[in-house]
């Protein structure tokens, strides 16, 4: 599917996900949206962050209680929290990675909660059909053509919604916002490369046709205002932002990415949904820097990671009371190290909850062990928690999805199925 369609007369890049119909009805909005200066009143804003390439779960949340963890991972085990360089002991049995210091602190005022052994029913250990099968919310199944997120957008949708209700901090809109309701990725505000969520299978002659086809009823006549609703986010001057309450980003992409969804939330825009990614997380070989397993390539993305994710919690402030952080990974790593002092494709693995309203402070999940009748397949931490059932409980609770059977096709998502880490 070539999504790249490109406007020269307004330098607006347009990615087509969406009904064709569809799209005069989003430029008027879009070029509407000059008028957010009204405001669209306070909104709940669900941000979600996708850890690309599977991260190890098991050295992100240590289960240094579990005796055979130091058994599996000779060389890059964690060591307990008394020990030097030891994990940020968390309840007794489960504790941080020691990089992830910056978490301390929302752990302890229970704005942090953690799933563990959460992932997907499926068992490919392909990181392109486990991120599909994640963003689509269908593990299994490649068919379903639109993105968990937007299935949450389309559930909740009133009249005259901002067209920033949904914005990915991406080069090209993620699987997980494909569908109808429309979506922006930008790779930056400064330069708002934006490109419009609006899918269609049946488009003809790309945005271009859309161009001709309503060039007089819609850019026509909407033009100059498309260019304010541009110019409204540039504005806000990105480079010269300054964080709240002492919040100081890491200068990486994930830290960048949350500062300026920070940005809009602050600026209220209407934003709903936003999307943040990071990659790096496939670490086969030298997972850690020689005898110290507390430092190396794994700690380093983990300290951004943390660090990015705490300054935004810290410059929001009070306003984290309407914001819920999720992070996910599309699968964990073996529970065995390799030959090469890394890790290979796994299963289960953890997932993060962050918000003033989370029932923080405590770690959700039932936990097998890591005993090899205990493992899945004898190699992965088993799923004791599908992810649908933890974006679930995120929708509903938080997002206000009511129609659970329509956001998971072809699943039973339950309130019987949720873990309670949203009150």
């Amino acid at each position: 599917m070539d999504r790249r369609y490109f406007l020269k007369t307004s330098g607006i890049g347009l990615a087509s996900f969406g009904f064709m119909a569809a799209a005069p009805e989003f430029l008027h909005q879009f070029a509407a949206a000059q008028t957010v200066a009204k405001g669209y009143g306070k909104k709940k804003v669900l941000v979600t962050i996708f850890q690309r390439g599977a991260v190890d779960g098991l050295n992100m949340v240590v289960p240094y209680g579990e005796s055979e963890y130091y058994n599996l991972r000779r060389s890059i085990a964690i060591k307990k929290p008394n020990e030097t360089g030891g994990a940020i002991d968390l309840d007794g049995f489960f504790g941080l990675h020691p990089s992830m210091k910056p978490f301390e602190a929302l752990w302890k005022e229970k704005k942090l909660a953690v799933v563990t052994a959460a992932g997907s029913p499926d068992n490919t250990r392909s990181h392109f059909d486990a991120q599909d099968y994640m963003e689509s919310g269908t593990p299994g199944y490649k068919g379903t053509k639109d993105g968990w997120l937007n299935r949450v957008l389309q559930s909740t949708t009133k009249k005259d919604e901002s067209p920033f209700r949904a914005v990915a901090m991406t080069q090209s809109l993620p699987r997980a916002l494909y569908g109808k309701a429309p979506s922006v990725a930008m790779t930056n505000l400064a330069d708002f490369s934006i490109k419009a969520g609006i899918y269609s299978q049946n488009m003809k002659g790309g945005f271009e046709g859309i161009y001709d086809q309503n060039s007089k009823d819609t850019l026509g006549e909407t033009g100059k205002e498309t260019f304010e609703a541009v110019n409204y986010l540039k504005q806000a001057n990105p480079a010269q932002y300054k964080p709240e309450n002492g919040a100081v980003y890491p200068t990486t992409p994930l830290g960048r990415s949350l500062a300026q969804i920070a940005q809009m939330i602050k600026a209220g825009i209407g934003l709903e949904v936003a999307f943040a990614e990071m990659g790096g997380w496939d670490t086969h070989s030298n997972q850690s820097l020689g005898n110290n397993s507390s430092q190396g390539q794994l700690a380093n993305l983990l300290r951004d990671f943390s660090a990015a994710i705490a300054a935004f919690s810290t410059d929001l402030g009070k306003r984290m009371d309407d914001v819920v952080v999720l992070t996910m990974s599309e699968f964990g790593r073996t529970a065995r190290e390799n030959g090469t002092r890394g890790t290979d494709h796994g299963h289960g693995n953890s997932m993060f909850v962050i918000g003033n309203t989370v029932k923080g402070g405590k770690v959700y999940g039932d936990w097998k062990g890591l005993k090899n009748d205990q493992l899945n397949e004898g190699r992965d931490l088993a799923v004791t928690t599908d992810f649908r059932d933890v974006f679930a409980e995120v929708a509903q609770k938080h997002a206000g999805a009511r129609d659970l059977g329509k956001l998971f096709p072809n699943y039973t998502a339950a309130k019987e199925k949720f873990r309670g880490f949203l009150g």
